[in-house]
């Protein structure tokens, strides 16, 4: 192997057909012909002696040496980012590319528009912002922070907890001026729910109730939905009740397009964390966005 060939330039393009699975995909987000692109995997594969790369008419894919020289490359990468970010001056810090995934209802209501009041801030700072409520693999994908609502399962990831998602029953007054109101958690058993197919357990509704007490209401309802906005419309549409986010019907509930229902009973709290990729939060541009998203999720309704 002549290690003078492992340039730089050679694992990012590697490192992004890897992610993007596609030449032509890679070729045009960096400007390159696609016929430089395929000369740098060529050259990278013949420099470490083992394909890194299957190919085939629609895709490509890792090894299972490109698997491992993908994580290496990647924190190679990331190091001499790092590295760059640390000698430049106060401009540089405040400059480049941030990647940021989010869960989707959240991304779409609140956090979009604060990525613009931050950018307002740092016009130099880029951010590239996915929406997604899968668990994705953020080393992978290249992401460098993600928020996420939920228990997470991932130790690898640094964590840092933003607090936690209160919820509330809602439902619209005229959904409740044609089925009743409920006065009790097991008046709920009946009625209409919109339900989350994405979500475990949602066929059951536990409710903290001001005595302290838990209860476990089953529900049912015509309507499934696997999004959280798709959920927010159909509570307006009186298609039901709902247990949701109390910043996916803050706005509503001003309004009065929606109302609380048993107000005095709530559904359990869900857990806000904000990771890190270990490395990236020592970047300082990346530092810059999660020390802004912290501060600024702390004053969004619900979010204790």
């Amino acid at each position: 192997m002549d290690r003078s060939d492992l340039t730089l330039e050679r694992m990012r393009t590697f490192v992004r057909v890897a992610e993007r699975g596609s030449l032509s995909a890679v070729a045009r987000e960096s400007g390159l012909g696609q016929s430089t692109v395929t000369r740098h995997l060529r050259e990278l594969e013949a420099a470490v002696g083992a394909p890194l790369l299957s190919r085939t008419t629609r895709r490509m894919t890792l090894t299972d040496e490109g698997t491992r020289f993908y994580a290496s490359a990647l924190q190679i990468l990331r190091l001499v980012e790092q590295a760059a970010d640390e000698v430049s001056d106060h401009r540089g810090a405040n400059a480049g590319t941030v990647r940021l995934s989010t869960t989707s209802a959240l991304g779409i209501l609140h956090i979009t528009p604060l990525i613009f009041a931050f950018q307002d801030r740092y016009p130099d700072i880029q951010v590239e912002l996915g929406l997604t409520d899968e668990r994705i693999d953020l080393v992978r994908e290249g992401v460098d922070i993600a928020i996420r609502l939920g228990p997470l399962d991932d130790s690898s990831m640094k964590l840092r907890a933003l607090g936690s998602s209160q919820r509330l029953l809602v439902a619209s007054p005229a959904y409740l001026a044609s089925r009743g109101t409920p006065a009790s958690p097991d008046d709920l058993i009946g009625h209409d729910s919109i339900r989350m197919s994405n979500v475990i357990g949602s066929d059951v509704l536990l409710l903290d109730g001001p005595d302290g007490v838990r209860h476990a209401i089953p529900v049912t309802g015509r309507l499934r939905v696997d999004h959280g906005l798709a959920a927010r419309a159909a509570v307006v549409a009186g298609r039901g009740i709902v247990s949701a986010h109390r910043w996916m019907v803050d706005d509503l509930l001003v309004t009065g397009t929606v109302v609380p229902v048993l107000p005095d009973h709530r559904p359990v709290a869900v857990p806000l964390n904000l990771l890190m990729v270990p490395g990236r939060s020592d970047v300082a541009r990346v530092r810059r966005l999660i020390d802004y998203l912290v501060d600024a999720i702390a004053t969004l309704p619900g979010i204790a």
